[in-house]
């Protein structure tokens, strides 16, 4: 049987797969070829990230797939349901990446707090001639020990960014409609493992105590902050998503920047990926990656390797 991993996958995942008696084909097909790759080369297994969308045309008219699987969270570039409906299998790895999207997030917020996306850019071009004007642009940083992180969404990856705020000395106020509250284990280098009980609050006693906030829900109809949001929010609190484009208005991002409601923000994703707007691409007060939450070494090998035994389990 033939797997097709048209957005790539590990060499882990490869080879637990080959090792399983799967013949694995990396090739990237284009979205309009897709169906006649997959056809042609009798494909039981395809294999997708957020590039390949898989919607009702292409799961009618490719009868040989048996499962299409998502090598990340969300499947909203997926038909999941009438694929099921259809009969096949639908995979993701749900747990494999919580971490490495909770180290971008705080990779950000650190970045953020001391102005480090700034700094990074005007030393090369000032450094030697505007040292000390830099120095004093640039003094006004905050810690995050003490301060509150707000959480909007605590499933795995809200649960793992909770952690590591913990870690670095954070109070966690979480908001999600689907619990009431989450056992968090924090397990250290030497074996030690503390546990916490975090309750949930509402996303308004949210909002009004968070100095930093960050979301992590799956893409939805409508903004889940949007200008309402932002006005119930402390003057100068700092935001990462990470999430999805489309839960953050942006335009009234920039709106909340311009007037200091927010301070600083962190974007992953956006609204019009892969082309975001141009205000958000030169505004000072944002600290921009390119959709990487995921986009780590380790997590890449654990997706691989999750989605391989999800594989074998169905097909073997």
């Amino acid at each position: 049987m033939k797997v097709l991993a048209n957005d790539g996958v590990s060499q882990s995942g490869i080879d637990a797969l080959e090792n399983a008696g799967f013949e694995v084909l990396t090739t990237t097909v284009a979205q309009e070829q897709l169906e006649n790759y997959i056809n042609e080369n009798n494909i039981t297994v395809l294999l997708v990230r957020s590039a390949t969308t898989v919607r009702k045309n292409l799961i009618d008219n490719c009868p040989s797939l048996k499962i299409i699987g998502r090598g990340g969270v969300g499947m909203d570039n997926i038909d999941v349901d009438y694929a099921r409906s259809k009969g096949l299998h639908v995979i993701n790895t749900p747990a494999a990446s919580s971490h490495s999207v909770a180290e971008l997030v705080f990779g950000h917020f650190y970045g953020l707090a001391r102005f480090l996306h700034n700094s990074n850019r005007d030393m090369p071009l000032e450094g030697d001639a505007n040292f000390k004007g830099l120095k004093k642009t640039y003094a006004k940083g905050t810690e995050l020990k003490g301060k509150t992180l707000g959480v909007l969404g605590f499933g795995r990856i809200g649960q793992a960014t909770a952690k590591v705020a913990i870690g670095a000395g954070m109070n966690v106020v979480a908001f999600d409609p689907f619990m009431e509250k989450a056992n968090l284990e924090l397990e250290f280098f030497d074996g030690q493992k503390v546990n916490f009980e975090i309750k949930m609050t509402s996303k308004e006693e949210v909002l009004k105590q968070a100095d930093f906030l960050t979301l992590h829900v799956p893409a939805q109809k409508d903004y889940v902050i949007g200008e309402a949001e932002f006005k119930q929010m402390k003057d100068g609190v700092i935001i990462a998503n990470a999430a999805r484009g489309g839960v953050v208005n942006e335009v009234a991002l920039v709106k909340a920047i311009e007037s200091g409601k927010v301070s600083r923000a962190a974007l992953d994703v956006y609204e019009k990926e892969p082309k975001p707007e141009v205000q958000l691409l030169m505004n000072p007060a944002l600290s921009l990656t390119p959709h990487t939450g995921a986009a780590t070494n380790e997590a890449q090998d654990r997706i691989g390797t999750e989605l391989a035994d999800q594989i074998i389990s169905i097909l073997k």
